[in-house]
């Protein structure tokens, strides 16, 4: 029989093994501690701000309702994988079931893919800020924000709907082992044995569409800001623009440079052993320091953290 009938038949692999560092023990113990920490920093740091931004009166405006919700995406976006990788590298069995793996890569893209135009969103709103600001409560108000919100997660759903729907038909032909830390799309259609290229260019259709255009948007709001910051008088106001956008830039940089290079690449071109390292730094590290980019360089919260932490302190 065919590898294509068989895995119709339901022949599919119970798990898959993750390489993760197994070719090079000596790697093990400094990353588990590394992943440790840095699940615990992600988790500490977007918290808090998902807190501060729902209690503080403060921070009820658009851009901090954005970075709440951005906040709530690298949460579920590090507890969707480090984990896993955890429990794997303090164990010898380094495996994840069939199911357990396709839920982590349609959770992961759905995030993954959100993410991207959640960032968009908070580009515009700063640009209605900049340019605009004495229509910014007109135009930025909360049924646009909520409206924005909801595209967000639906678009990145409907988008990973699509990629688990394509992925989950690929033959393995007893295939199971993952040069990977964890599940991901590219990954799994790189260890499939039957012809990809709908795979391959469906992906890279879907990816350009939430990686460019946002990207594209964010540019474009950002080459209006940078015209708008140029014909303010005051340095101080010069200043503070900057600094209302600075943060979010350091953030799109983190977040789309490791995506683009990692998803926009010919399939012919793509490493498995560079792609699984980068997609630790976009799973891991990125999220892990958004919080502290906006938490260092944003004055507004800051002062809600300080008052957050001084009423727990009166508790």
């Amino acid at each position: 029989m065919s590898c294509n009938n068989r895995s119709f038949l339901g022949d599919l692999p119970e798990d898959f093994i993750l390489l993760g560092v197994s070719d090079r023990p000596w790697l093990e113990l400094p990353l588990f501690v590394v992943l440790l920490v840095s699940y615990i920093l992600a988790m500490v740091g977007n918290l808090s701000i998902i807190l501060v931004c729902r209690l503080d009166p403060q921070l009820h405006s658009p851009m901090y309702v954005f970075l709440g919700h951005l906040s709530f995406l690298d949460l579920c976006y590090t507890t969707t994988t480090v984990p896993q990788m955890l429990a794997n590298m303090g164990s010898s069995r380094k495996t994840i079931s069939y199911g357990g793996c396709t839920v982590q890569y349609a959770v992961f893209h759905w995030l993954g893919c959100t993410e991207c135009v959640v960032l968009a969103a908070m580009a515009l709103d700063r640009y209605v800020a900049i340019c605009e600001p004495l229509r910014y409560a007109v135009i930025m108000n909360r049924p646009l924000c909520q409206h924005l919100v909801a595209t967000a997660w639906l678009s990145g759903f409907g988008n990973s709907l699509v990629q688990v729907a394509l992925t989950v038909q690929l033959p393995f032909c007893g295939r199971q082992v993952l040069n990977n830390f964890f599940c991901e799309v590219p990954a799994m259609i790189k260890l499939s044995c039957a012809d990809t290229a709908v795979n391959d260019a469906t992906l890279a259709v879907l990816v350009a569409f939430f990686v460019l255009i946002p990207l594209a948007l964010i540019l474009l709001s950002y080459g209006f800001i940078a015209r708008a910051v140029v014909r303010i008088q005051s340095s101080k106001g010069r200043r503070k623009a900057f600094g209302t956008c600075s943060s979010h830039l350091v953030v799109v940089s983190l977040f789309y440079l490791p995506a683009i290079y990692m998803y926009l690449q010919p399939p012919s071109s793509y490493s498995q052993e560079q792609g699984k390292f980068i997609s630790l730094f976009y799973s891991i590290i990125t999220p892990t320091l958004n919080p502290f980019i906006y938490t260092l360089r944003n004055k507004d919260v800051k002062g809600a953290l300080r008052r957050f932490l001084a009423r727990v302190c009166r508790l």
